[in-house]
């Protein structure tokens, strides 16, 4: 809303579309602070402001009136969302994200931000395509003493995770979703807390108020993703942030690269995801460049990932907890002090009916699998994730009856040395999707 006039958004829509995403996550309904340092008004590229009145004290966008919405901006919001559901996009919606706009909350108080959320929710409840996600790196949540990440914490898991919060804040963050839900109560909502690691369901506050669990994490995102996927009551998670192509970390330290993006995709869906947000860090704040970034490798991979699991009954894979799949191979397990480029972790998944097991392997090395979980005798093919290829396995058919072992060809397309076992019982080769890409 800041960065993009609405030219600029269809373009940047059409080729998002063209490129084979389905969501936009997200688009904050309006961004000032450490987001968007220079924009102090909040307002859009030809200075439209969010709001037309300030609470006594100042006059920036700290200092807004929630309750004095500008009916022109949010007709430029509502244009966006035009073009987004005419380029078929879901929309995940920041009504207020936590970085910038706390201080903004916490002077309008609890019973304007129910109010404006409940102003969100009569406005955009009629779009099929809105989604809502709350917070936004929002460290300042309240977690009970029994919380999700408390009780973790207690068992060494997340130890070095801060675990102070501010309850004021966190009522605050809920009164918009509130007012969200009063006034449109079909549209799914979930919650983003804190780096470099939580899931929306670590706060047991929000569990009522929200129906997806979002893992986030910079760390393997198998470790954060099982959590989230174990987690009560029982909610679809996906990937919701971990590391951006082209960006350079320090916690932990890895850089953006397209293999560190390959293990948290592949790990992701592997541990009971249902999807995941590409993040690009050239064009998340639109710098400059970002037309150049659009055509990246990074897009390209991340649609080989998934025409992959288009091809199979993604929905019904059941990560292998109990190593029954993969008994031998995996590799050592990684934990949330390790960074993804030195985990070599292979993960498995099988689908309920035992018509399909998915193995990702970071690293070339000889795994055992037990092929008596398939419902018939298999064919074997390894996937290329780096180029989108299949490579046939020659043996051809093994009973379902053994553990057999399967040793990766070597480097892959990318010379990398990540590959993907595919196994499906009674089937000769994986079923391929068709994209027609019209730029």
């Amino acid at each position: 809303m800041g960065r993009l006039t609405e030219e600029e958004a269809e373009s940047y829509f059409a080729d998002r579309e063209a490129q084979g995403f389905n969501a936009l996550g997200w688009i904050d309904v309006a961004c000032a602070g450490y987001d968007y340092p220079a924009n102090n008004y909040a307002v859009t590229p030809d200075g439209i402001r969010p709001f037309t009145a300030f609470l006594p004290g100042g006059s920036d966008y700290n200092f807004y009136d929630l309750s004095k919405p500008n009916e022109a901006y949010f007709v430029r919001l509502d244009h966006m969302l035009q073009l987004a559901t005419r380029h078929h996009f879901a929309v995940f919606l920041d009504p207020m994200e936590t970085i910038g706009w706390l201080p903004t909350l916490r002077r309008n108080g609890v019973q304007a931000a129910y109010a404006y959320g409940h102003f969100l929710g009569r406005r955009y409840g009629g779009f099929a395509n809105v989604l809502w996600i709350n917070g936004n790196d929002f460290r300042t949540w309240h977690a009970s003493e029994e919380g999700a990440l408390l009780a973790a914490a207690k068992d060494g898991i997340r130890s070095f995770v801060h675990t102070w919060r501010a309850r004021n804040d966190d009522a605050l963050v809920q009164a918009i979703a509130k007012g969200i839900r009063a006034s449109a109560p079909r549209q799914l909502q979930t919650l983003e807390l804190e780096p470099p690691t939580s899931s929306s369901f670590d706060d047991p506050a929000w569990r009522s108020l929200i129906d997806l669990n979002g893992t986030y994490t910079y760390f393997p995102a198998y470790i954060q993703t099982l959590h989230s996927y174990n987690q009560k009551p029982i909610a679809p998670t996906f990937l919701m942030e971990t590391r951006y192509e082209f960006d350079h970390g320090d916690v932990p330290p890895d850089d953006g690269i397209p293999y560190i993006l390959r293990k948290e995709e592949y790990w992701a869906m592997l541990s009971g995801g249902t999807g995941l947000f590409y993040g690009n860090a050239e064009i998340w704040p639109f710098k400059p460049d970002w037309r150049e970034r659009i055509d990246t490798v990074g897009v390209q991979q991340v649609t080989h990932w998934k025409d992959f699991f288009l091809s199979l009954p993604w929905q019904n894979l059941i990560p292998d907890q109990d190593s029954a799949v993969l008994v031998a191979g995996s590799g050592s397990v990684c934990d949330l002090k390790t960074p993804v480029s030195q985990c070599d972790y292979a993960l498995a998944a099988k689908s309920a009916d035992g018509s399909v097991i998915v193995i990702y392997l970071p690293a070339v090395r000889t795994i055992r699998v037990n092929l008596a979980v398939l419902s018939h005798a298999a064919h074997a093919t390894w996937f290329d994730p780096s180029n989108g290829a299949y490579k046939a396995i020659s043996s051809g058919t093994y009973p379902n009856s053994q553990i057999q072992e399967f040793t990766p060809p070597g480097k892959n397309h990318s010379g990398d040395r990540d590959w993907v076992l595919l196994l499906r019982a009674g089937d000769s080769a994986p079923r391929r999707v068709s994209r027609i890409v019209v730029k």
